[in-house]
């Protein structure tokens, strides 16, 4: 079974998948840096020379090769919010839902060179994203995490649960 972890920038789902991938005795992805690997280039690259547009399609691709893998899986943040990529990887496993609140995640995202999005935008613009991505985030996921322990806490959380669905 492939997990696949979803939710905002910064809310823990690389530091806490590689615990949970550890717990749960398989592999562990980050569905960015398989981009950042396949294409060549920085993420701030692809967004530049290619566009957003470009690297949400390499998105939905990269998603889709993954749900083979008995793995977990630290999806972008925006990854779910595409249906193709939902529905793909909630037929390869589960798709859990890492909830940690915006201020927390700003904290950690806040002046991120790496994250085009964060760059771009203001904290405002930020807040009103993270707020519109939080339905859809539940809408696509299996289950829901709350992400505010700590990550060994919270990755033993995802190895519980995805044991019982086994």
């Amino acid at each position: 079974m492939t997990v696949f972890l979803c939710g905002f920038m910064g809310c823990g789902k690389t530091t806490v998948g590689k615990l949970a991938a550890k717990k749960l005795g398989c592999g562990f992805y980050d569905s960015d840096e398989v981009i950042v690997e396949r294409e060549g280039m920085s993420i701030p690259e692809i967004f530049a020379q290619k566009g957003e547009a470009y690297f949400r399609q390499v998105e939905v691709e990269v998603i889709k090769s993954l749900c083979d893998k008995k793995a977990v899986v630290a999806c972008g943040g925006g990854a779910m919010l595409n249906p193709e990529s939902a529905a793909a990887a909630a037929k390869a496993g589960a798709v859990i839902f890492l909830d940690l609140d915006f201020e927390t995640c700003y904290a950690r995202i806040s002046g991120d060179e790496n994250r085009p999005i964060v760059m771009s935008s203001t904290k405002e613009e930020l807040e009103e994203r993270f707020n519109s991505r939080q339905q859809v985030y539940m809408k696509h996921s299996t289950m829901q995490i709350d992400g505010s322990g700590n990550p060994m806490t919270t990755a033993e959380l995802i190895a519980d649960a995805v044991k019982m669905l086994k």
